[in-house]
């Protein structure tokens, strides 16, 4: 099987197969975390398709895709591995029934206990060990993506354990010693930039800043993610998406919004983007009241515009 990723243009395609569609500069990114085996660390808004990249890699790549999600409290155990205790406790019980009669036929008191170790041995072994995202990146048998989403929801704390393990690919367990990864996976770290990550994290990744797509980036995205929609109403709903983006607002829409949007727009059978449609479907897009209502004053039910005052310092419309 070919490498879809031997070639900065073969990326660009790969990606784009996977309904992905990457800019040069992206392509050019991704080729390089490969080649070099380095991490990719992806920062920018939510929704711009940070998280959907490292799934068209994994598809591009045919590999399986290991999402980690980070948020605040995440820590080793949650993360990397825990010891089954339900499975414990009941192999506990089960060998209470076969100790006497395993320690019975020992000749001598140092044979039992030599076996005895040895179910202790049993007792802390793969068997009894969950593996956590990290953990089954590392011991999978086939190359993996493994997707650390929203490190920047986790603490600092986390941050610092996990250079560690993207360092050497190989974690220590105390009851089994030292497990080295089989193959080193494509590791994609996505940011939405609510805190600032360390420069130790930064140094050992790609770093890709992936922002909010220009008008023409984004009908792309909306022709080829919604095909039904017809080519004039997709020119419509994303010159209004952009609108909305120039415009100071808590939460500006996201390309997953935009897709939501223009799926809903199809739903109902919309011809065009006319008043009522817009007022109909704004909640699809906008996901904050006090941004639905400044949308709805600048671009859907503008305020009349106010006349020169006359004699008596009246404005024309009062």
């Amino acid at each position: 099987m070919n490498n879809p990723f031997e070639s900065t243009g073969r990326v660009k395609a790969s990606l784009n197969e996977q309904k992905y569609i990457a800019s040069d500069e992206i392509a050019t990114i991704v080729f390089l975390a490969q080649k070099l085996g380095k991490p990719l660390l992806t920062e920018g808004p939510a929704g711009v398709g940070k998280t959907e990249l490292a799934k068209a890699i994994a598809g591009a790549t045919g590999r399986e895709l290991i999402r980690l999600q980070c948020y605040e409290g995440l820590d080793e155990s949650k993360a990397l591995y825990e010891w089954e205790y339900s499975k414990q406790l009941l192999y506990t019980q089960l060998l209470r029934d076969k100790l006497n009669d395993t320690l019975g036929k020992s000749e001598s008191l140092a044979e039992a206990a030599d076996k005895l170790a040895k179910e202790e041995d049993v007792f802390f072994s793969n068997r009894f060990l969950l593996q956590r995202p990290l953990l089954r990146a590392i011991l999978c048998d086939q190359p993996t993506v493994l997707l650390i989403d929203e490190i920047d929801r986790a603490d600092a704390e986390f941050e610092a354990f996990l250079l560690e393990v993207l360092s050497d690919f190989q974690v220590s367990v105390p009851e089994l010693g030292t497990l080295t990864a089989k193959h080193r996976p494509f590791v994609v770290l996505t940011s939405n930039n609510t805190r600032e990550l360390s420069e130790a994290l930064k140094r050992r990744c790609l770093y890709l800043f992936i922002d909010y797509p220009t008008l023409q980036e984004e009908l792309a995205v909306v022709r080829l993610k919604v095909p039904d929609l017809s080519p004039k109403l997709a020119q419509q709903a994303v010159e209004f998406v952009q609108k909305l983006r120039s415009t100071e607002m808590r939460k500006s829409p996201s390309i997953s919004e935009t897709l939501d949007w223009a799926n809903a727009l199809v739903a109902l059978n919309a011809k065009s983007l006319d008043k009522q449609t817009l007022e109909d479907t704004l909640s699809v897009l906008v996901k904050h009241e006090a941004d639905i209502q400044k949308a709805r004053r600048q671009f859907i039910a503008p305020p009349p515009a106010r006349g020169k005052p006359d004699e008596f310092g009246r404005f024309s419309g009062n």
